[in-house]
């Protein structure tokens, strides 16, 4: 008899558990959207011309976009894919390269971590990725693919449960191997590369808004 009520007390708790986690796990989200406008500081290379000259390549600075996927973890977490794009005009002394235009392009992959506040006013977060960054000159120039990653934080201010502005800072790093030739041409006559590579990387930050739609 004891037994018996043991385990009906023990089944009545475990139900109501497993009701308490199937609720909060209803109530979680399953996945976000961020679609955001950038402006994005430029950055540079350090080349040297084929003659051997020490030079740079500058990218200019300018506005751009993106979108942010998310796909929840927990609450509080989620993986992320994001894609973020500026065009730029590229400042050189070779007059071949200068004023060129230049598509630069991020994907990326990693996560973020929310921080919910009591007050829910705003949200901190912090991100963290690796992925590619794509080099895309217009004219007949080579595109280019170089391993990157990524930090940002920012805040999110909510407008409801689901919806929430978004304001993020993030900096990129792009790793490119000394010695690389930059801003080839390999499909006509005048096949060659302009400029070679003598650092190692490059940086550029950007500052962004969006509008959060989690579902």
């Amino acid at each position: 008899m004891h037994f018996a009520k043991h385990c009906a007390a023990a089944l009545m708790t475990s139900a109501a558990l497993f009701a308490a986690t199937a609720q909060a796990a209803s109530a979680s989200p399953g996945f976000e959207m961020t679609p955001f406008a950038v402006a994005r500081a430029g950055g540079g290379i350090d080349v040297e011309d084929l003659a051997g000259a020490e030079d740079s390549v500058d990218f200019g600075s300018g506005a751009g976009f993106g979108i942010d996927l998310g796909l929840y973890r927990d609450s509080a977490s989620f993986y992320e894919l994001l894609y973020s794009s500026q065009s730029a005009a590229v400042d050189s002394k070779n007059p071949a390269l200068d004023g060129v235009d230049l598509s630069i392009d991020y994907l990326q992959f990693g996560g973020t971590l929310l921080f919910p506040r009591e007050d829910d006013f705003y949200v901190p977060y912090l991100s963290l990725t690796i992925g590619a960054t794509f080099l895309r000159p217009d004219g007949d120039f080579d595109s280019e693919t170089k391993f990157s990653g990524s930090i940002g934080g920012g805040f999110r201010l909510p407008l409801n449960e689901n919806v929430a502005v978004n304001l993020g800072l993030r900096g990129y790093l792009t790793l490119i191997d000394s010695d690389t030739e930059l801003f080839c041409v390999s499909d006509s006559s005048d096949a060659g590369c302009l400029v070679r590579s003598s650092g190692s990387t490059f940086f550029q930050a950007e500052g962004s808004l969006g509008l959060t739609v989690r579902f």
